[in-house]
């Protein structure tokens, strides 16, 4: 026999599953059922329910929280009334199960936290509850005439609810609804969304689906077909390539502007339905109300940034207008702060903008790091899709912005906000390491993605550089959430920009740039021709000057400084045998540093250089014929090249790439924000490579 935490997961995978049922980390499900009390031995009466920020399509037995009923339902005795509902957040720790976690002999788990919807699902007597944040139901939830639609739609199976903040007021409201109205599967919750109901979970969720889907037929039998007007001549679409380049071109100056108040990593969006809402004559108008439901604007924010220009604008013009725009932002949303907050409301988080939208191109969304961000964009879809289905069978009309308030600055989600665990040290930055396919490059990739950093790993060889972005993002809940890997000689001007250009596309821009690229050639100086020093010159020299000017363009346009690393060698400064052409790109790349770093310093680019030396392990370089050619050299087996240079260093050990990422992050995690023009030696102590 299934147990009700079987059903419940089911149940929430299958809602979960499709978009069309409710958002990411949106709405929240229940069951109710008995299980035995391990302290009296008798029966007792549970309820599980989806905690606070879990999502329905991944919900697993830990994302539960489990709660007594006859202890949550005799909370209604002492609620003080809605002006101090929010109390009762913290009184459901009091009616917890236990540990929490699922009611099973021998589990200590803690069990996640219940979400302000608790009440909701704990009050209404039906042993199965759903409530779901679907873009049909939304719409005519946030319908001018929704109450109206809800009964010509429906009928008396689905009763209206008119505007309430989520909490304990609205669980005794939808309990009192399923009481009076016995024939009812569910209700519309105005400017909300859905709640159904059932005895059992296979009727709850056909009593959603019923819902969700009767709403979505009746908006397409019966609504306008051009619900956001006509054409706005010039702000159609521009051609997916001229699309892709131009928000290429344009996102380090609109994450820059976004990162005013906070460093804000970036998603780009250009859907179908998104480029047609913007190519209309109704989305300025329909932007400026913006959104409804509060899981959508708590990530969006009240409303986004609209760009009023056709896309037929020049870069130059839309960058200018961004500015502008950008400004007056930011006084609006002060004003909108200063008209709505009361002297307990937590301080303003910040003024800028969590979209921005560029007719033409698409959107670009922001969070604190890409899943954030990406989510932001997918709840302002969900926010197109909602005014869409509005607008066709009657008109938007959002939530009052007092409301909007209410819950963007809720004391309960700055409470949300300050659990959060301490931000790692390179949160919020994008880093992009060249050769990042193996050796140092991999290493360096994978502790910038575990210090908290966005990572490109861009190699030659495409198909090593994906290994490691899917390795970084393995333990994501998208891989490229974390890392994106593209293929890049970055010894071609065009490549090169390229690679940046996806970066921007990814992330949004770059703020760390490590030129780790490289090969070597052993060679006397007789044996070395002319092809050989070229090779060398082109990959490491040219490819890092070409790598870094590319870079330091993005991070000036996005105004927040930056840091460029070049891995370059004990070579640069010690003069060895048989690698003439190897030493000299290696110095050009030394005396790079100085030179970037006395020129970019203005800006707040930071630039320095790590020397290592003998990094065997691992390598492409010794892989592919240097270890070979060196080991003759020095006259020791190749296998043993390794311990050969570690015996000749002062601390008599092995260099791993490790070493050289650990340095790497040293200079860029936040300690020596005020060095520059550095040079680190990683090579275990080479008293010749000491720098004087």
């Amino acid at each position: 026999m299934t147990s009700p935490v079987e059903e419940l997961l089911n149940r929430s995978h299958a809602l979960g599953a499709d978009p069309r049922n409710t958002n990411f980390a949106g709405g929240n499900t229940s069951a109710k059922g008995v299980a035995v009390d391990p302290v009296t031995g008798s029966d007792v009466e549970l309820m599980w329910v989806k905690g606070s920020g879990g999502d329905l399509g991944t919900l697993a037995e830990s994302g539960l929280a489990v709660l007594r009923l006859d202890r949550l339902r005799a909370l209604t005795g002492v609620y003080p009334g809605v002006e101090r509902e929010d109390e009762m957040v913290a009184a459901f720790d009091f009616c917890a199960f236990g540990l929490g976690g699922v009611a099973e002999p021998g589990r200590t788990q803690r069990g996640a936290a219940p979400s302000i919807d608790t009440a909701m699902h704990g009050l209404v007597e039906a042993a199965h509850v759903d409530h779901l944040h679907p873009d049909a139901g939304i719409a005519i939830a946030t319908a001018a005439d929704g109450e109206e639609l809800t009964r010509r739609i429906f009928g008396d199976r689905v009763v209206w609810v008119p505007w309430r903040r989520p909490g304990f007021q609205l669980g005794l409201d939808i309990a009192a609804i399923r009481r009076e109205h016995p024939q009812a599967i569910g209700c519309i919750l105005g400017g909300h969304g859905i709640t159904a109901w059932a005895d059992t979970s296979d009727a709850c969720q056909a009593n959603s689906l019923e819902i969700i889907r009767t709403a979505e037929a009746y908006i397409a039998e019966h609504g306008r077909p051009e619900p956001f007007g006509p054409v706005l001549p010039g702000y159609e679409p521009l051609a997916e390539e001229d699309r892709h380049a131009r928000a290429a071109a344009l996102f380090p100056l609109i994450r820059g502007l976004a990162s005013t108040d906070a460093r804000q990593v970036g998603h780009f969006t250009d859907t179908p339905e998104l480029l047609e809402f913007l190519s209309r004559a109704e989305h300025p108008r329909l932007a400026a109300l913006g959104t409804s439901c509060p899981d959508h604007f708590l990530r969006t924010k009240v409303a986004p940034l609209v760009l009023d220009l056709p896309a037929t604008a020049s870069p130059e013009e839309a960058a200018a207008r961004l500015r502008e725009l950008h400004a007056v932002y930011r006084e609006e949303y002060r004003a909108y702060y200063d008209r709505n907050a009361s002297p307990d409301s937590p301080a303003m988080r910040g003024a800028d903008p969590a979209i921005v939208l560029v007719p033409g191109v698409g959107m670009f969304s922001f969070g604190k790091d890409k899943q954030t961000a990406r989510v932001a964009g997918e709840f302002y879809l969900n926010a197109v899709n909602v005014m869409r289905g509005a607008e066709a069978v009657s008109s938007y009309a959002p939530i009052p912005e007092a409301e909007k308030f209410r819950i963007e600055y809720w004391e309960l989600e700055e409470a949300k906000l300050r659990r959060l665990p301490a931000p790692k040290p390179l949160a919020g930055r994008v880093a992009l390491v060249t050769g990042g396919g193996s050796g140092i490059g991999a290493a360096t990739a994978r502790r910038l993605a575990a210090e908290g950093a966005c990572v490109v790993v861009a190699d030659r060889d495409l198909a090593a550089a994906e290994k490691v972005a899917a390795e970084l993002g393995a333990r994501a809940y998208r891989a490229a959430d974390v890392a994106v890997a593209v293929g890049v000689d970055v010894s071609g001007e065009e490549q090169i920009a390229a690679a940046f250009g996806q970066a921007a596309l990814a992330f949004g821009g770059v703020d760390l740039i490590v030129n780790n690229a490289g090969l070597s050639l052993s060679r006397s100086l007789l044996e070395t021709t002319v092809q050989d020093w070229d090779l060398q010159h082109d990959v490491m020299a040219r490819g890092s000057f070409l790598v870094s000017r590319e870079g330091a363009r993005i991070m000036i346009d996005q105004g927040m400084g930056g840091d460029i690393v070049y891995i370059s060698s004990k070579n640069s400064v010690f003069a060895g045998p048989n690698n003439v052409a190897y030493g000299a790109a290696k110095a050009d790349q030394a005396h790079q540093v100085r030179l970037l770093a006395a020129e970019l310093g203005e800006y707040g680019i930071r630039v320095n250089g790590i020397n290592p030396d003998g990094v065997v392990r691992g390598s492409g370089i010794f892989s592919s014929g240097w270890g070979a050619n060196r080991a003759a050299v020095y006259g020791v087996p190749e296998e043993k090249l390794g311990e050969f240079y570690a015996q000749r260093t002062l601390l008599k050990r092995e260099v791993l790439p490790e070493h050289i990422a650990a340095a790497v992050f040293a200079v860029t995690g936040g300690d020596l924000s005020l060095t520059t023009g550095l040079h680190i030696p990683v090579d275990a102590g080479v008293a010749a490579a000491f720098l004087r």
